[in-house]
């Protein structure tokens, strides 16, 4: 295929490769830009297109590849994990989606349960909830790690016990 052949092959798909692309990020400027992500991989690799049969399914690949491969680096960029002993991955978002009068509710009334907790045992709970490590909690409660780890799961066991009509099961 020459060059031109392979150009006027690409842009002759624009159209269906736009729609795919508001259709894979939901999203008008993202759009844009995976269109030309697609359209300079596929200038720079057009010579590794070499069956000459399904000229549409090839850059429909690269273009949901790239798009793969970005969802999985951003995922990834959003992704803390905790380097204490237990390894956690902690995905946090900072925006909070729950507006629906139901979860507004249900944080109203985890909050409350909170507030009823004992001033020891709510301490090492808060302190936990806003990301101390245990061993940061201890130190500033002067705990032992064991007494804070015994304290935040009684302090769940009793939120969950106090708030049961809220838990799924």
């Amino acid at each position: 295929m020459t060059t031109t052949e392979f150009n006027s092959n690409l842009t002759g798909l624009q159209k269906n490769l736009e729609a795919f692309a508001r259709q894979l990020t939901n999203n008008e400027d993202d759009a844009k830009d995976l269109m030309q992500e697609t359209f300079l991989k596929a200038l720079i690799y057009k010579e590794k297109y070499v069956n000459h049969n399904n000229f549409k399914a090839w850059v429909y690949t690269i273009m949901k590849n790239i798009f793969i491969n970005n969802y999985r680096r951003t995922k990834k960029a959003n992704t803390i994990i905790d380097q204490s002993e237990d390894l956690y991955y902690l995905n946090i978002s900072n925006i909070n989606t729950d507006t629906d009068p139901q979860s507004i509710i249900n944080s109203i009334e985890l909050e409350r349960g909170i507030k009823m907790l004992d001033e020891d045992f709510r301490k090492a709970f808060d302190m936990y909830n806003d990301g101390y490590k245990y061993k940061e909690i201890a130190d500033c409660l002067h705990l032992t790690i064991g007494t804070v780890k015994s304290r935040i799961f009684y302090s769940r066991k009793k939120l969950m016990n106090q708030l049961s009509e809220f838990c799924p099961n």
